[in-house]
């Protein structure tokens, strides 16, 4: 039963984005070979935040619900190897309304967890490093830091 709670709440999630999300940002449930709705699985961008070393980049990012949401957050995703001090090697994303044991709430909802991820790009968390380069870099050398975001940010262009 609660698979049909998921859905229903990624549907109703879906028609919320798309009368309203902020500018910039690519949220969109996932197609099928068959061409129907994958509503457990979204296709997000998130653009860097202007005046920041992110700015210009737009970062691929996926959501992956199971039948258990909303009680349970979604998997969020970059790309492996994605350079930040709260993104694990494999790519997901280390933060805390994430976290189904402290910050996670059931009334989160799709826009709001890509801005908190957006805002944690510029605003990393040294309390709750995920990957040790990103980490080291960050704490200690801020001017090499910004200069690998600001090449990490060259690679996702905006999609023309």
């Amino acid at each position: 039963m609660s698979g049909g709670i998921a859905r229903g709440r990624l549907m109703e999630e879906r028609k919320a984005w798309r009368k309203n999300h902020p500018h910039g940002f690519v949220a969109r449930p996932e197609t099928l070979p068959d061409g129907t709705m994958n509503l457990m699985a979204w296709s997000c961008t998130i653009p860097g935040k202007a005046g920041t070393d992110w700015e210009g980049g737009f970062f691929p990012l996926t959501l992956h619900f199971t039948e258990d949401y909303p009680s349970k957050p979604p998997k969020c995703k970059f790309p492996p190897g994605f350079f930040h001090p709260n993104v694990y090697p494999s790519g997901t994303v280390c933060l805390s309304i994430l976290n189904e044991d402290s910050g996670w709430r059931p009334a989160i909802t799709v826009k709001q967890i890509l801005v908190g991820i957006q805002d944690l790009l510029d605003q990393p968390n040294p309390l709750d490093p995920a990957q040790t380069d990103g980490y080291h870099m960050f704490i200690q050398d801020k001017v090499e830091y910004g200069r690998r975001v600001r090449q990490q940010a060259k690679q996702y262009p905006p999609e023309i």
